[in-house]
């Protein structure tokens, strides 16, 4: 990633330069809008911070500029302290974000990530390529990423386990893509919500007059799977007497339909998950031990999203992409303050509660921006509804800081960590604000 810093003073562009490069951003600078102009012509700038007011042209003129020969590059603009009416010019004029001089460092990097986030989010929604669709972003799911990869390549069978919408059977079927099953079909089925006298019937299959109502031969899964992956979800709901039907298949790689007597070879892959701990059912007796280490040959255990936070954004990416396409939506980007929120949330129901907060976003949205009103995240969770109102953009970063520490009980360091932001940032907005007295 590219950003260009434009600013007229020399050590506020050479600082900041430094610091993306310990961040491992390569950081250009221009002393001026004009300057600038040579830059984006030239070379490939991903994010362009911007002084408001500089010699010669101004932020303001190099926005308009940008927007005249549609160079789609998203633009942070810096002010000083009482200019919040040109930064709100900016914003209406397309800029990105705004900050105020003096601004902490690592609030600067985290603002330039967002802008790097939302826009990789507005190319993947207007992109017609299908991509490798599994998200890694954050360094826990690059290294599954890697262990996957690893994997998918051999016959041996896989448990997958994570709490409830953390994108289990999204992983089965990643691993299925890159493995030597892929030519084949992708089975599952959700063994916790099959009742157990239906179950048999619907892995194994039937003969005709195997049972009342058997008019007709029945394919199970297993042999429906062929020589592609079958996957058995909440495998850890399954009941003793299908636990030890299911040894013999892994054992004798061979079922037999209810009623036949021919033994019919499997060649399926087989894949499982759960949100439980497998090894404490073992202790208790209510799974098998033997069972167990038949499935836990090769074991992937997901992280909870709120464990993986750099990947919400681009996870929102994916699913708004989807999601547009079901509902006949337009939405091409995520507002600062939105995402801000999304990234501080904690998401008891992971994955799926985001694909949740999302559609219902898609429903509310005005425009083609998701704003922290159109997320209606619950308050219930800590999380507190965060309403844009009228006033400046001054007081509505004071209104996301307050609510913020009486979120926290005015605990400034967890508030910090909410907001993305340092706790001597907000230490120095109080002072701004004349609360220092304040939620201590």
């Amino acid at each position: 990633m590219k950003v260009l810093i434009v600013d007229d003073e020399t050590n506020i562009r050479e600082i900041v330069v430094k610091l993306l490069n310990l961040e491992g951003i390569e950081g250009l600078s221009a002393e001026n809008g004009f300057a600038a102009q040579r830059i984006v012509e030239s070379d490939d700038v991903d994010i362009i911070v911007s002084d408001l007011k500089m010699p010669g042209m101004d932020g303001l003129e190099l926005l308009a500029w940008l927007k005249e020969k549609s160079f789609d590059i998203p633009m942070i603009m810096i002010s000083a302290f009482g200019q919040a009416d040109d930064a709100v010019k900016a914003l209406k004029l397309g800029a990105y974000d705004y900050m105020v001089k003096p601004f902490e460092p690592d609030v600067l990097i985290h603002r330039i990530k967002n802008a790097a986030n939302a826009q990789s989010l507005k190319r993947a929604l207007y992109s017609k390529e299908q991509n490798d669709s599994y998200i890694a972003h954050s360094s826990r799911m690059k290294q599954m990423k890697k262990r996957i990869q690893r994997i998918a390549p051999t016959p041996s069978t896989v448990l997958i386990t994570g709490e409830s919408g953390s994108g289990k059977e999204v992983t089965a079927r990643y691993i299925h893509q890159l493995s030597g099953h892929a030519e084949g079909p992708f089975l599952s089925i959700n063994v916790g919500g099959v009742p157990e006298e239906l179950l048999e019937s619907e892995l194994f299959g039937h003969e005709k007059g195997a049972f009342t109502g058997a008019d007709r031969r029945k394919i199970g899964l297993f042999e429906a799977a062929a020589e592609g992956t079958l996957f058995l979800d909440e495998i850890g709901e399954m009941s003793s007497g299908m636990q030890v039907k299911l040894l013999r298949v892994l054992q004798e790689k061979r079922i037999r339909r209810l009623g036949g007597i021919e033994e019919i070879p499997i060649k399926a892959r087989i894949i499982s998950a759960t949100n439980k701990t497998l090894e404490d059912s073992v202790k208790k007796g209510s799974f098998r031990e033997d069972l167990f280490y038949r499935l836990n040959v090769a074991r992937l255990e997901l992280p909870p999203l709120r464990e993986r936070k750099e990947d919400i954004i681009p996870l929102a990416s994916l699913l708004l992409k989807n999601l547009n396409l079901k509902m006949g939506s337009s939405i091409n980007n995520i507002s600062p303050e939105a995402v801000m929120l999304l990234e501080s949330y904690s998401f008891p129901g992971n994955i799926r509660e985001l694909e949740n907060i999302l559609e219902r976003a898609c429903i509310y949205v005005d425009e083609t921006t998701i704003r922290p009103e159109d997320l209606e995240l619950p308050s219930s969770t800590g999380v507190v509804h965060v309403q844009e109102k009228p006033g400046t953009l001054r007081a509505m970063e004071k209104e996301l800081i307050l609510e913020s520490l009486l979120r926290w009980e005015g605990n400034r360091t967890k508030a910090a960590q909410e907001l993305g932001i340092t706790r001597r940032t907000i230490q120095n907005k109080l002072i701004e604000y004349g609360m220092a007295d304040r939620l201590d």
